[in-house]
Order: structure tokens, then sequence, then C-alpha cells
């Protein structure tokens, strides 16, 4: 995808999340900084904090993730993995009901996910259940099905972009 294609979809992804009632009823999002060719969150993260929001984002230590919140988005540096994530190490992100924001690499439409391989959030969302959680992607990442392990969590809802 080219650079405008990224932005194009982002764009109208953002809008559909922002139309869709778990966010709305969010009162926490649970995000993540873009890396790559990923969906930009930037204007995602900034737009919840407008609505009210409180936004955190993940950092990883070692092979465990917390969620920490994030005032100031920008206040990140590369860390694990080369990913952006904050620089501070807290305050570490508490709130069970926090919608969940979900990256990874392919999807189905039954919430089926492949993510990059560490397992961080099917680890995370297992021992703090209960989250509501959505995936963002561009239209060629969902695929027809995806194999699954017992240990892999289905996201509760994928949105997808088919600006190409």
């Amino acid at each position: 995808m080219t650079a405008q294609q990224i932005e194009s979809a982002s764009a109208e992804l953002a809008e559909k999340l922002f139309a869709h009632p778990a966010y709305q009823r969010a009162e926490a999002l649970y995000g993540y900084l873009s890396y790559n060719q990923e969906v930009r969150t930037a204007a995602i993260l900034e737009r919840a904090q407008q609505d009210g929001k409180r936004v955190a984002v993940p950092k990883v230590y070692g092979d465990t993730m917390k969620f920490l919140w994030l005032d100031d988005l920008g206040a990140v540096a590369p860390g694990a993995y080369g990913i952006p994530e904050p620089v501070a190490d807290g305050p570490v992100a508490e709130d069970p009901a926090a919608l969940v924001l979900m990256p990874g690499l392919a999807f189905d439409r039954e919430g089926h996910r492949m993510g990059y391989g560490g397992g961080f959030y099917d680890k995370y969302l297992s021992a703090y259940p209960g989250h509501p959680t959505l995936a963002l992607c561009y239209g060629f990442q969902m695929l027809p099905h995806l194999e699954t392990e017992a240990h892999d969590l289905p996201v509760d809802d994928v949105i997808w972009s088919d600006v190409v």
C-alpha cells in the first residue's frame, strides 16, 4: 500500500470505530501505537482523549505486556521489537471495562486473529478477562478462515477498510 492508501484507509477505519457502539460506551481505550504499515492509530488515540476517554497503550516487559496510561501521546520511544511504547513505566492502567484495540497480521469474520507471534495480547486478555475487543485492518487482511490454537482468543468485532 502507498502512504496515501494507508492514510485514507486509516481515516475511514477511525470513523467506523468512532461510530461503533463499543467505542461509544467505553470510558477508556487500550490502544496501541502503530508500527510499520499498521493502521495509523495516533489520530484515534488523540480523538479518544478529546472524547473524554482515558487512553492507555502497551509496554512490553520481557514476556509480559502491561497497558500504561498515556496522557501525553508524545512521551513514547521505540521499545520492544522497535515498536513505540511509553517512556515511563507507569501508571499501570486498571480499567476492567476498557475497550482493547487489537493489532494483527490477518483476521477472519469470526474474530480469529493472527498476531505477530509473541502471544502478548492473548496472555494479557487471559489474565484480565472481560474486556471488549475490536480490531482494525485493511481489507486484504481479512481471510475466509484462520486456524487457531486453544490459547488464541477471538476479537469481539473486526472493522476493515476496502480502500486501496
